[in-house]
């Protein structure tokens, strides 16, 4: 278990995020920073990153792994399809549920 709320886990999950932006800028992307509920943060690739099929390595093994290095071993990351973002909060919940 995280040991940090919500709300402490959000301003260095954005600064960890900001690490790794231009890694991701330079190939024509870009990762926007939707929150970060019950403990897993959700964000969204952007530019380029839509419908790329490294995406998912771009998420796991680029943005996860910092935030696991930075912030805690266990955090979570959860992309968002761009047509999903203002539904975010709503996907952060159903996977909540079922998770109980």
């Amino acid at each position: 278990m995280i040991p940090f709320s919500d709300e402490d886990l959000f301003p260095a999950v954005k600064n960890s995020i900001e690490k790794i932006r231009p890694m991701i800028k330079a190939d024509g992307g870009d990762i926007k920073l939707l929150g970060v509920k019950n403990q897993k943060v959700y964000v969204a690739l952007t530019g380029a990153c839509v419908g790329c099929s490294a995406s998912g390595n771009t998420i796991k093994y680029g943005v996860e792994r910092q935030l696991k290095i930075d912030i805690h071993p266990e955090i979570e990351v959860i992309n968002i399809p761009a047509d999903m973002i203002d539904k975010w909060e709503e996907i952060a919940d159903n996977l909540s549920k079922e998770s109980r």
